[in-house]
């Protein structure tokens, strides 16, 4: 309804009013009162990841990758939305179109649109955040109340992260297989940051890997650097409807400079490293029922086959290492050959930030389901800059080692479909 509509229609009810007031029907029968119309939410401030969009690397990112039409794309589907109903519809195809734009890119299908490798994960991340901010700006004339706007950016979360469409496909002859990333973190310290895990997300998801035993399906999602979201439980809703379904999963994340790492052990603690918002939790990593928590996880991927393969040009360890409070003591140690009885959990062996969290979460979920199937975290190396760059967005060396980190999780996987029942 437009604006000149709207105020005729107001008009033309004053001047009925005006007309019955005072006339017997108007004091035998009185009008029921009228539900006032939804009125809009304030537009919400922007978060901390949103402010780092106007820095000179975020636009450079999304300039050189195409991904610079997505926000102006998004404000023209919002505008066509009349309803919540409807921008509901809108915010889930927008997410998902984002999503598959992402893949589509990294997999070398349609056209580049710009000069960065596709195999560059960083387009996702930042045009995203620009989808997220203009939608907590957003003003329709049905009104947004907070609920419905919060209720509105999860959906663009889900959506956009490929949590949602996460589909491991039915029928037999071969294997099913999850695993998810992470988005860039620490921006603050160097903005031009890419996650590797975040980048093997993007190029294997809905892929085939042909393994000895025969072909595997493997299915991705990415995650954000958020202690909040994780708390909210978004691990535990996008994989509690895809483990029982998999063969086997593996978390990934960015972790130690030259080298993967298997992850035997994770803890039940968070360290309070800043996230992505500059917001620290240090506390006991909050899950449903924590009467029956328990301060430890550990993988079940086959890691010393990991370990003895050649999957590819960085070494591969089997980490062992945890921190932990003795029973009956308080001051916490390092136990390189993992927890003892009874300990209290400070660090898993992929320490207490999100990517122990990630796999905490996963490795519980797997074992209160009583599923048996192969799941575990693996970290990756470190993704470095070429020598002496310090500005560029990218160069050579950079494209390089993320290429190469990226076949190295699929051997990795790979060698764990082969070795596993």
């Amino acid at each position: 309804m437009s604006r000149i509509r709207v105020r005729l229609h107001v008009v033309g009810v004053a001047v009925v009013a005006l007309t019955l007031a005072g006339s017997p029907l108007a004091a035998a029968q009185q009008a029921p009162a009228q539900r006032a119309p939804a009125q809009p939410g304030p537009a919400q401030p922007g978060s901390v990841e949103e402010a780092r969009l106007e820095q000179a690397v975020p636009q450079e990112i999304l300039r050189r990758s195409g991904f610079n039409v997505v926000a102006p794309e998004f404000i023209g589907a919002l505008a066509g939305a009349r309803s919540y109903r409807q921008a509901e519809l809108a915010v889930e195809r927008q997410g998902s179109r984002l999503w598959d734009r992402a893949v589509d890119r990294a997999q070398g299908r349609g056209p580049a649109r710009g000069d960065l490798s596709r195999d560059d994960d960083r387009p996702l991340y930042w045009a995203r955040l620009g989808m997220t901010r203009e939608l907590r700006q957003w003003q329709p004339e049905f009104g947004l109340p907070d609920a419905q706007r919060a209720k509105l950016l999860d959906g663009l979360e889900r959506s956009s992260r490929g949590q949602d469409s996460m589909k491991l496909p039915a029928g037999k002859g071969f294997k099913r297989i999850v695993m998810t990333g992470f988005d860039p973190f620490t921006l603050d310290s160097d903005i031009r940051i890419s996650n590797p895990s975040g980048a093997t997300a993007l190029a294997l998801d809905g892929t085939w890997i042909r393994t000895a035993d025969g072909f595997a399906r493997i299915e991705t999602a990415v995650f954000p650097v958020r202690w909040q979201d994780f708390a909210d439980g978004t691990v535990e809703r996008t994989l509690r409807p895809q483990l029982p379904k998999a063969d086997l999963f593996t978390t990934v994340s960015q972790g130690r400079v030259g080298r993967f790492d298997i992850e035997r052990t994770n803890g039940a603690w968070r360290g309070g490293f800043p996230d992505n918002e500059n917001l620290s939790r240090l506390e006991t990593v909050p899950v449903g029922d924590p009467m029956s928590q328990p301060q430890w996880t550990t993988t079940t991927l086959p890691y010393a086959a990991i370990v003895a393969a050649n999957t590819g040009r960085f070494p591969v360890l089997d980490n062992t290492s945890v921190t932990e409070i003795p029973a009956g003591e308080t001051a916490p140690v390092v136990r390189p050959d993992g927890p003892t009885p009874g300990s209290t959990a400070r660090a898993g062996g992929g320490g207490n930030y999100l990517s122990n969290e990630i796999a905490y979460r996963a490795t519980l979920l797997r074992d209160r389901l009583g599923l048996t199937i192969p799941g575990g975290h693996v970290h990756t190396p470190v993704l470095q800059f070429g020598s002496g760059n310090t500005t560029e967005i990218t160069d050579p060396e950079f494209v390089q080692n993320r290429l190469d980190i990226i076949e190295q999780v699929r051997s990795i996987i790979r060698v764990t479909a082969e070795t596993t029942g």
